[in-house]
């Protein structure tokens, strides 16, 4: 993919914080995470991740066990669901510039598959996507410098907040993506990612309890089982609503297998067992 500059670029307001915003320094962090990770065995053909968004330093780790399985493929784009964590009115968003900057460059944004899941979400009685600009989530920009490095020759980026967190949402908007991948040609190979961390501020023991319900039903692909633990309260994951997306696009797209990649709590950076964030990544797959 030819490399293109853009004038109207969302800039980083996570870059030197939530990781190094020095190019060279960012570049030498993701690519020893990777290194180090152990890519899941895998068959057939890789249509989505879940990874999760903390600090790199934090869950950089873990996410690079799914991102490792794309070293070698090529992606004509990345569609990238996160939750929000800043409030709006607006149910679904997207950003409202042309491109993202990271320190590593520029990922153009994918504005013609947005107007097309646009008009395909009317068709299932979804939501409208809403642009904004200069918005702060940090949780769909983590994902970016790994899949820069990962996918060297370039990709536009389909990226979706959803502030919402519905079965509605969910299903009007995998309807959606499902439509939309089918009608593309077969050279234009398109990734799924949903960016989530798991519990939140409970003990080492608890978290790993709480999060093992949660790998389980996503092993399983078990798109109820995993809307219900987080809505009782028995497992969590902060983007829940961008999992079941994928998870049931993938699904809809013939999606049989998934494969936990890495599990592990920020304790195993900070020490500290007594109040942890859960991270999880795995892979989805289609039988070829």
């Amino acid at each position: 993919m030819e490399t293109q500059q853009f004038r109207d670029i969302r800039p980083s307001p996570i870059a030197g914080t939530w990781y190094p915003g020095e190019p060279t320094e960012l570049r030498t962090q993701v690519e020893a995470f990777l290194e180090k990770a152990a890519a899941p065995g895998l068959s057939g053909e890789i249509l989505g991740l879940v990874v999760p968004h903390a600090g790199l330093v934090y869950s950089g780790f873990t996410a690079a066990h799914a991102f490792k399985t794309l070293i070698g493929s090529s992606f004509t784009r990345v569609i990238l669901l996160s939750p929000s964590h800043q409030y709006y009115r607006e149910p679904l968003l997207t950003s409202g510039h042309e491109a993202y900057a990271t320190p590593l460059g520029q990922v153009p944004v994918d504005r013609e598959a947005l107007s097309t899941l646009g008009m395909l979400l009317q068709v299932s009685k979804g939501p409208d996507i809403t642009p904004v600009r200069r918005d702060r989530e940090h949780s769909l920009e983590i994902e970016l410098p790994f899949l820069q490095v990962v996918l060297p020759q370039g990709f536009k980026l389909v990226p979706l907040m959803l502030v919402n967190q519905s079965m509605d949402l969910v299903s009007a908007l995998s309807n959606a993506l499902a439509g939309f991948m089918l009608t593309l040609p077969p050279e234009e190979k398109t990734l799924l990612v949903a960016s989530s961390d798991l519990s939140h501020f409970y003990t080492e023991k608890q978290a790993n309890q709480l999060d093992k319900r949660v790998l389980s039903a996503l092993e399983a692909m078990d798109v109820f089982e995993l809307f219900m633990l987080n809505a009782s309260g028995k497992g969590q994951a902060c983007g829940m609503a961008p999992i079941l997306s994928v998870l049931r696009t993938c699904r809809n797209l013939g999606a049989d297998k998934l494969v936990i990649a890495d599990y592990r709590t920020s304790a195993a950076v900070t020490h500290d067992a007594d109040s942890v964030v859960g991270y999880g990544s795995a892979v989805i797959t289609k039988t070829k």
